[in-house]
């Protein structure tokens, strides 16, 4: 068997202040950090240590990662980063209050921008400080590539080529593989591990910073034989509704 690690991310400082995040670099807050800290104290304890990481270009998950390795006493594995695993680029709603957009678009809107699987939100504009066109890490990125606003679709479509290209090549190899990545991201790996159907998709919700362990079958690294995710069970499911009450709530916490 192959072992798979899913982690999303820490909470970070525009998580806390309910904003729609995306590809902006938001750092992890200082809950966020414990939570990277708990996760990777909770690998060591289950003794579920990671040979190779992949994580986004995004700090929140490359910090995520460096600090869960570090509590995990395993700093040293290597550790490679693309953008293939960034969160799902929100267009215009970046930078807007969840709650705020609420008010403004109605619930049904927003719930069809933040979870339906085929519905992107407005494009952001080109001369934005949001369109990953004007960020220099994704200066070698062709053009066409880079999204002004992504649909869990286009999240599973960018998604996908990393995993069987980069990824899966590692399980096959043996090796216990941690990927650190985003909540939409993680969603859209979860869609193809699991096969869930588009509509079913809408209701999963991931916890920021709880590992999800996946054991892989050695011969098809990408059907799941078994899964679990680390930690309280009780902890677990409130981080899960902290998320999926995320655009009722105006003030930050």
């Amino acid at each position: 068997m192959s072992t798979a690690i899913l982690l999303r991310h820490g909470r970070s400082t525009w998580n806390d202040e309910n904003l729609f995040t995306g590809w902006y670099d938001s750092p992890l807050s200082e809950p966020g950090k414990s939570e990277a800290e708990a996760s990777g104290r909770l690998l060591l304890d289950e003794g579920i240590l990671p040979d190779i990481v992949h994580t986004s270009v995004l700090a929140r998950a490359i910090a995520t990662a460096e600090i869960a390795l570090r509590a995990a006493g395993r700093m040293w594995v290597p550790v490679h980063r693309h953008w293939r695993l960034n969160e799902r680029h929100y267009g215009g709603l970046q930078g807007l209050n969840k709650a705020a957009v609420r008010e403004q678009y109605g619930a049904e809107q927003l719930q069809l921008w933040r979870r339906s699987y085929d519905t992107p939100p407005p494009p952001v504009d080109p001369g934005s400080e949001h369109h990953p066109a004007n960020d220099p890490r994704y200066e070698l990125v062709p053009p066409d590539q880079l999204p002004p606003t992504e649909c869990l679709k286009d999240v599973v479509e960018r998604m996908l080529p990393y995993w069987h290209d980069r990824i899966v090549p590692d399980l096959r190899a043996g090796l216990v593989v941690l990927v650190a990545a985003h909540g939409n991201s993680l969603r859209a790996l979860v869609k193809h591990l699991k096969g869930i159907s588009d509509a079913e998709i809408a209701e999963l919700e991931i916890p920021t910073g709880v590992p999800w362990v996946f054991e892989l079958d050695d011969r098809d690294p990408c059907r799941p034989i078994k899964e679990w995710q680390l930690g309280d069970p009780q902890d677990i499911e409130r981080r899960a509704e902290e998320v999926k009450r995320q655009a009722e709530r105006r003030t930050p916490g």
